[in-house]
């Protein structure tokens, strides 16, 4: 079974990814990261990981934080482009952007490939895999409803960073779990973070 791809941008939310990460190790053999300079910077002011300046480094990290097994988390580079995500011939079984920021999401909807981030995400959509973004954004404007509506045309999920109240959430953790839960839902994966729905 091919890998799932997980980029991070520079926009906030943070503890989505950490928490997504952390579901895909219990699941996942082989997982691709990429993290935008943006990221890098937005992830030391949310949360307690600490990445490094270079993919190897941050790789360590990764793999160190969430203990997993060696080899178990790949980090590509911006401009890495002899990654396998890169071509067509290799996709990633999916892929998801969280957090994404609006100028990722601008890119991805119109085909602006200038980095691997958004040449894995157009491949990806080209090959015709699953490929979800989790914008982290408020208010949003024409152009974003605009571009995400054109990305929701191709089949890409928009899975917004917006918790539920209905399970009666007690700590931050609990509206984390919500928004990841329907990202592994959407990645067709098991997970115990949310109980599903029922009405009483």
């Amino acid at each position: 079974m091919k890998p799932i791809a997980v980029a991070l941008t520079g926009a906030s939310g943070m503890p989505y990814a950490v928490r997504l990460i952390k579901e895909l190790i219990l699941q996942e053999p082989l997982i691709y990261v990429m993290v935008s300079q943006a990221a890098n910077t937005v992830i030391r002011m949310e949360t307690d990981l600490k990445l490094g300046t270079s993919s190897d480094e941050t790789e360590t990290n990764l793999c160190d934080y969430f203990n997993a097994k060696p080899g178990q988390i790949k980090v590509f580079s911006k401009n890495q482009w002899t990654a396998p995500i890169a071509s067509g011939s290799n996709p990633p079984r999916a892929m998801v952007v969280c957090p994404c920021t609006m100028s990722t999401l601008a890119a991805i909807a119109n085909g602006l490939a200038d980095n691997l981030m958004h040449r894995a995400a157009d491949v990806v959509i080209k090959e015709g895999k699953k490929l979800i973004l989790v914008p982290r954004e408020t208010p949003y404007s024409a152009i974003h409803l605009e571009n995400m509506l054109k990305l929701a045309r191709l089949g890409v999920s928009i899975i917004d960073a917006n918790p539920a109240f209905y399970q009666k959430p007690k700590k931050i953790d609990d509206l984390v779990d919500f928004v990841v839960s329907r990202i592994l839902d959407h990645l067709e994966l098991e997970h115990d973070l949310l109980p599903p729905w029922q009405a009483d």
